[in-house]
């Protein structure tokens, strides 16, 4: 599975899956209970088509009867021109740099011939760190496949919480998650040969991590996350930063909130299961953790 899918939600990227496969299939919500006081948990998907558009009433009701919403980072506190700003200096290689010095020969030219074969000149991106050309990359899939971030879930959650008025908690800041793709600098070469391989089968790929995360199945979605996060240095390493680290950031600071008062938690799908999940996590410091039906 591409390690984007573990990136993070403002960011095109940043994960994950989409599709409707019948009347029937949703997607799994899941309550969380401590001292009487029921809060909820969602994982999302980051990108969408205009099929996805519109919450499931569950979510809405969910959302409704909690007191704040939480989400990694709320997209629409930002405004564009702020978003440049801030976003500009992570990804601005260092003076003496360029994309060519920060890659091998050979991950260079699989990188040119890439942008090459969709009529983009490699020397725009020069000054810019492998990681946005990596989210570059990303963003062009999603194109043409007819996905985009306007129809995401997270987006459509923190607008709806917006709408009725409800407060919103960020669980990061930007620049925290900007911070992160700078972390994953160090293994440039692996990060991109990865990218490159796994859009090659994207759309097969990308339909049916869609397909698990609407019906709702956390077994499928358990195998695709041990395709991401393979055996291999750089899969490792994208776990740790991507996922168990800021799992365990965000358990710390949500454990003594979800004692006192009810919240709706919206993060990408990926962060809910496995031994570091939130659901683990959170049901070994004494919750009730049950799917909603």
């Amino acid at each position: 599975m591409p390690h984007f899918i573990r990136l993070t939600q403002f960011i095109c990227a940043l994960f994950l899956l989409l599709l409707s496969q019948g009347a029937i299939a949703q997607p799994a919500l899941w309550s969380v209970e401590k001292n009487g006081i029921t809060s909820y948990l969602f994982g999302t998907v980051h990108v969408g088509d205009s099929a996805m558009h519109g919450l499931d009433p569950r979510i809405k009701a969910a959302i409704k009867s909690s007191q704040t919403v939480v989400v990694e980072l709320n997209t629409e506190a930002i405004s564009p021109l702020e978003l440049q700003r801030k976003t500009l200096p992570f990804m601005q290689q260092k003076p003496g740099s360029t994309l060519k010095t920060s890659l091998s020969p050979v991950t260079y030219k699989q990188v040119k011939d890439y942008l090459s074969k969709r009529k983009i000149d490699i020397a725009l991106f020069e000054s810019y760190q492998p990681w946005s050309v990596m989210l570059t990359i990303l963003q062009l899939e999603y194109q043409q496949a007819g996905f985009s971030e306007d129809y995401g879930i997270d987006k459509q959650i923190i607008e709806y919480a917006i709408h009725i008025k409800k407060p919103i908690m960020e669980l990061e800041s930007l620049e925290q998650q900007l911070g992160l793709f700078s972390t994953l600098g160090a293994q440039n070469d692996a990060m991109i040969a990865d990218t490159l391989k796994q859009v090659e089968d994207f759309e097969q790929y990308f339909t049916q991590m869609i397909t698990a995360w609407k019906q709702g199945n956390y077994q499928k979605l358990n195998t695709f996350y041990k395709l991401s996060f393979d055996d291999s240095e750089y899969g490792q390493h994208a776990e740790q930063v991507m996922l168990i680290q800021r799992n365990n950031n965000w358990v710390a600071t949500l454990t003594p909130r979800l004692a006192k008062s009810a919240h709706f938690i919206a993060v990408g799908a990926l962060h809910l299961p496995q031994q570091h999940g939130l659901l683990t996590q959170l049901a070994a410091r004494g919750f009730t953790v049950q799917r909603v039906k």
